[in-house]
């Protein structure tokens, strides 16, 4: 999560330090950046706090892999968007440069929550436990 905060965080600054507000579709990634970074410090805060032992009734490991799996469509258009939005003929050279990096950047956090999705589905079928602690048996 930290990996994906910093990454966003990343996409989110690089984003807003160029003219975006001329182009629509820097509008879209600057919203997919801002809110998935916001979401994430929250399960981050939560996971840190220990607050999903208080709420035991929330499935979270169900909720993470799901908010992952969302994340990650949304860092998908959100990378082809910006990537098809940079221009190497733009009047100010380094919004060029920003708007590359920002795409690059926001590829890694698509890969990031990608990742994470994958081992939150892992986690939620339970497919994380080594061979010893799935062999033993109750025995009374």
């Amino acid at each position: 999560m930290v990996a994906q905060a910093v990454l966003g965080l990343l996409v989110w600054a690089l984003i807003a330090d160029t003219t975006y507000h001329l182009h629509a579709a820097y509008s879209w990634v600057m919203f997919v950046s801002i809110f998935l970074w916001i979401v994430t410090v929250l399960f981050f805060m939560t996971y840190l706090l220990q607050l999903q032992l208080k709420f035991y009734v929330i499935p979270w490991p169900l909720v993470l892999m799901i908010f992952n799996a969302a994340a990650t469509i949304l860092y998908v258009t959100a990378f082809v968007t910006c990537a098809a939005a940079v221009q190497p003929t733009s009047w100010r050279q380094w919004d060029y440069n920003r708007r590359a990096a920002a795409s690059f950047f926001a590829c890694l956090t698509m890969i990031t929550y990608g990742a994470s999705t994958f081992f939150s589905f892992r986690a939620w079928k339970g497919l994380g436990s080594n061979a010893a602690t799935s062999q033993v048996t109750d025995h009374v």
